[in-house]
């Protein structure tokens, strides 16, 4: 399970520490792929298999389902951590995530987001102004 939120920098080769809480975790392999809200994702490879036979499984007659799947499939890439329990992003992933050298990893329990700071800095304060009429609307979660 994934949880925690981690300040960490890119170095001038794309590579990413990863808490090392997380690593015996993806020690087995990981994926990255684009994620949503201009973030990427990064799943334990058995919980990406898992998706991916989800994702495959939408119906390829609708334009949306096509789109979405071409977003996390085809922007996916398979990763190992070194022995410094770093990972590579890939160039076209830091694109699409907009990453600058610091970035903040968040745990959400079954995959790690990766956000440029600035741009998780944001969109925390948007959400933690709104986090109120969220619980109520999800009500009997919390």
């Amino acid at each position: 399970m994934f949880i925690g939120e981690f300040h960490h920098s890119l170095d001038d080769k794309g590579r990413l520490s990863i808490p090392a809480k997380f690593r015996a975790t993806l020690a087995e392999g990981a994926v990255v792929t684009r994620g949503l809200d201009k973030t990427l994702f990064l799943y334990q490879k058995s919980e990406w298999e898992k998706l991916a036979g989800k994702i495959a499984a939408l119906p390829l007659g609708q334009s949306d389902t096509r789109a979405f799947a071409r977003l996390m499939l085809a922007g996916a890439m398979e990763c190992e951590i070194d022995k410094a329990g770093r990972v590579v992003l890939p160039e076209y992933l830091r694109s699409y995530a907009a990453l600058s050298k610091n970035v903040v990893i968040t745990g959400l329990y079954d995959r790690l987001e990766i956000w440029d700071e600035d741009a998780w800095n944001t969109y925390a304060t948007q959400t933690a102004q709104s986090g109120n009429d969220i619980a109520e609307r999800l009500g009997s979660v919390i």
